[in-house]
């Protein structure tokens, strides 16, 4: 039932009950209509995620898709958006909280249980609009069992890469680019950047066009790499194991988030990790902060139902359920890790500052599309031979900045900070 036709039907009912007290039942049936959620979480981890929720004991109607900024943003433009969104992009968020589309979740959870910076840093009389249900460590590159690397840095025939992804392809690039500026420049320098801090032009600095110079270096080693990495995904085939047990060309190495084993099928649990600042180009050994992100859950509705889903979904109990069962790892400083010792290596260095959200997740939704086109031109050329305009490259995706800061609109809800050393 949409809401446009819910809203016809409230009236007809008014008019029903003035008239002689009818269809008490109807309306009761859809104050019972099910909570409705969009994520991006499909497959195994779906069906993990739609088990919580069943233990919730309030009805819903999960979607899941890798689509779904498209899908979202079709749904709030046709007036119908989910009760409750699940995703990484804050930034994006931040666009709808602050046209007055989300609606505040405070006090239906406890902040203090969440640690930076994943949670909110503004005052208490702020409003807050997210907040984490799940985190995940970057910074990290996975490699075989008994095939550990050497801490220097990897040629490009090393890495397995996939550039490919249903709805956002690019992305996998931008985490070498923030990775590199994060190991290259630390927390300070990249959150600035992140934020797109002060009058700087942070896309046309130092720091960053060294950082992308150094990983177009890598790609131009091998243009068979390059295009491979360019019309793959980045989960790997759908019938394989993730690229980095698929093996194309003999690649040993897969600089990915916590969440590849995810991708690895049964071949997960000979799956070993270690951190991605020895082995990036140029690498000199040294871990200056780890990069994480997370999925944030925000409101579109005011519902009752939507309001004690996000309440149990939030808590310290739903937390370490949704860990104990999906194993997937906890914003909440409250929940034990569980799993063996690889998991609980992860739960480690995700709670050891510090610690800095993806860059391109806390940007806003112009800027970080214009990143991933960057990234993508940039594995294109190379895959061509072609020269990698590195300068032109970021200066396209400054221009996309200066046009936002332009506008004028006040951004009340934007992220003010992104990294942590606690």
């Amino acid at each position: 039932m949409t809401r446009r036709f819910k809203m016809l039907v409230f009236v007809v009912v008014m008019l029903l009950v003035a008239a002689g007290g009818m269809v008490v039942a109807w309306v009761q049936q859809d104050d019972e209509e099910p909570v409705t959620i969009l994520g991006t979480w499909t497959a195994t981890q779906e069906e993990r995620f739609e088990s919580l929720l069943r233990g919730f004991g309030i009805p819903f109607r999960y979607q899941g898709t890798a689509a779904q900024r498209e899908v979202l943003l079709s749904k709030v433009q046709s007036g119908e958006p989910p009760d409750i969104v699940i995703m990484p992009g804050i930034g994006e968020l931040a666009e709808y909280a602050d046209q007055d589309l989300l609606k505040p979740l405070n006090e239906l959870y406890i902040p203090q249980e969440y640690g930076a910076p994943w949670k909110s840093t503004g005052s208490p009389s702020e409003h807050v609009y997210w907040v984490p249900v799940k985190a995940d460590l970057k910074s990290i590159v996975w490699y075989r069992e008994g095939d550990r690397p050497v801490d220097s840095p990897a040629p490009v025939d090393s890495w397995c890469m996939g550039m490919g992804d249903d709805g956002a392809s690019g992305w996998p690039g931008t985490d070498w680019i923030e990775d590199l500026v994060l190991q290259r420049e630390g927390p300070a320098v990249y959150e600035k950047w992140a934020l797109g801090a002060g009058t700087a032009q942070w896309w046309r600095s130092e720091p960053v066009r060294a950082a992308w110079e150094a990983w177009a270096g890598l790609l131009r080693q091998n243009r068979q790499a390059a295009k491979h990495a360019l019309l793959t995904d980045h989960r790997g085939a759908p019938d394989g194991s993730g690229l980095l047990f698929d093996g194309w060309g003999g690649c040993t190495l897969e600089h990915q988030g916590s969440f590849a084993p995810s991708f690895y099928r049964g071949d997960a649990e000979r799956a070993g990790l270690m951190d991605s600042a020895p082995l990036l180009p140029g690498g000199g050994g040294r871990v200056r902060a780890r990069e994480v992100t997370g999925d944030f859950a925000a409101l579109f509705s005011d519902r009752p139902a939507a309001r004690a889903l996000i309440q149990r979904l939030a808590s310290k109990e739903g937390q370490q359920k949704w860990a104990d069962l999906a194993e997937v790892f906890s914003a909440n400083r409250q929940v034990k890790p569980r799993g063996g010792p690889l998991e609980r290596e992860i739960a480690r260095r995700l709670g050891a500052g510090p610690r800095c959200l993806d860059a391109s997740d806390v940007m806003a939704p112009a800027v970080r599309d214009a990143f991933y086109e960057a990234v993508l031109l940039t594995v294109a050329r190379a895959a061509a031979g072609a020269d990698v305009d590195v300068p032109g490259l970021l200066q396209d995706v400054q221009r996309v900045q200066d046009a936002q800061s332009v506008q004028g609109v006040e951004k009340r809800a934007a992220p003010k900070t992104v990294c942590s050393t606690r």
